[in-house]
């Protein structure tokens, strides 16, 4: 495992995003980084990554990017990379980067399946720290008090007791790309972080990043896919 830094801001804010439910994480982590017009200031590289990258708009977006906005002081650690089996590992790299930048809280954007209508869907979280749990009860959110939560999230969750930690739900009826359900957790971390996003084209803009990383996340797909298909032809 390599993490690779390009600048070493201190005192940041770590907020990470990889496909989950819904791939809510990955829509609002992304949609952040753009309209914050954050730098790409390093990367995590594991050997058991795919080697894979993925091309768009002419630039290379790697399997899982680290991402700086200086006015914020926001750390964003985003993959648009299946990275299942490797989450104990992954995590332990976002623990690792966060101890090289001191970081004061890392955030975990995340999906969870909810049987209630879109318009009834509400975004809950977890906090390890009474004073970020304050924040977040002042805001409007509740408490998430039942629930299996996997992946990276999970996983961050149990090993990162020993810093701040928060972990933002939002519901989502499917696991298909939800726009809506990103742009919840968006105007959650517009309030709690006081990010001034523009809420009027957020919803269309939230629909653009989930044609994107749709997009990329199916193509990376059909690639392993058939990368599987001529290593068995190799065997067979």
């Amino acid at each position: 495992m390599e993490i690779n830094l390009l600048k070493k801001p201190t005192g940041v804010t770590i907020i990470e995003g990889f496909p989950g439910f819904g791939l809510v994480g990955t829509i609002s982590a992304e949609f952040l980084i753009e309209h914050l017009q954050c730098e790409e200031i390093g990367s995590i590289f594991m050997d058991e990554i795919p080697a894979m990258v993925a091309i768009h708009e002419s630039k290379v977006i790697q399997p899982i990017g680290i991402y700086y906005n200086k006015k914020y002081n926001l750390v964003f650690v985003y993959g648009i990379t299946v990275i299942q089996g490797l989450e104990w590992r992954l995590v332990d790299a976002i623990l690792e980067l966060a101890k090289k930048l001191k970081a004061k809280e890392i955030i975990n954007l995340e999906g969870v399946g909810s049987s209630n209508p879109p318009e009834l869907q509400s975004v809950f979280f977890h906090s390890n720290d009474s004073k970020k749990a304050k924040k977040l009860e002042k805001i409007g959110l509740k408490r998430m008090k039942e629930g299996i939560i996997m992946g990276v999230t999970g996983a961050m969750l149990y090993r990162g007791k020993k810093i701040p930690h928060s972990c933002l739900f939002a519901e989502t009826s499917s696991n298909l790309p939800d726009s809506g359900a990103a742009a919840k957790i968006i105007e959650v971390l517009d309030k709690y972080l006081g990010l001034k996003v523009d809420n009027k084209p957020l919803l269309k803009q939230a629909e653009k990043f989930e044609n994107k990383v749709k997009g990329i996340i199916s193509q990376g797909q059909t690639a392993m896919n058939e990368n599987q298909k001529k290593q068995m032809s190799y065997v067979g």
